[in-house]
């Protein structure tokens, strides 16, 4: 008898199949990796834009405040009556917030939910292991 050992198809298969199965692992862990961190990229920039929004609030209300006090009566010294200095200076602050406002917005808008890279290497996998399931069983 002859001391090679032999090889048949179906063993070779069943070996292609296993490291097929062991590389999905692999990928499947490197994505779960690629996702937590966009997300976490992601979050960042959430805190960023949420960062923003409150001082910029918090500096409208707080100049609002105090310009009230000086700027409304400076006006109604140069002769405006006090009820439309205090107009003057609300409208002004009123637009000064909502300059800050559409920054937050659009700090907002460039945050992604769904993280793009992972979604788009995803399918990248999936095509690759449908090609190699597909080329295991010719």
């Amino acid at each position: 008898m002859s001391d090679t050992i032999r090889h048949s198809p179906r063993s070779s298969i069943t070996a292609l199949l296993e490291g097929l199965l062991l590389d999905i692992k692999a990928l499947a862990i490197q994505e779960f990796r690629l996702a937590a961190h966009e997300v976490k990229a992601e979050l960042g920039k959430a805190g960023s834009a949420a960062s923003s929004l409150a001082i910029g609030v918090g500096l409208a209300a707080l100049g609002g405040l105090l310009l009230v006090l000086m700027v409304v009566h400076m006006i109604a010294a140069a002769g405006v009556p006090l009820w439309a200095s205090y107009g003057l200076v609300g409208l002004a602050l009123g637009g000064a917030g909502l300059v800050l406002l559409i920054k937050a917005k659009k700090q907002a808008a460039d945050i992604h939910v769904v993280p793009i890279r992972t979604v788009q290497t995803m399918k990248e996998n999936v095509s690759w292991i449908k090609e190699e399931v597909t080329s295991a069983r010719m």
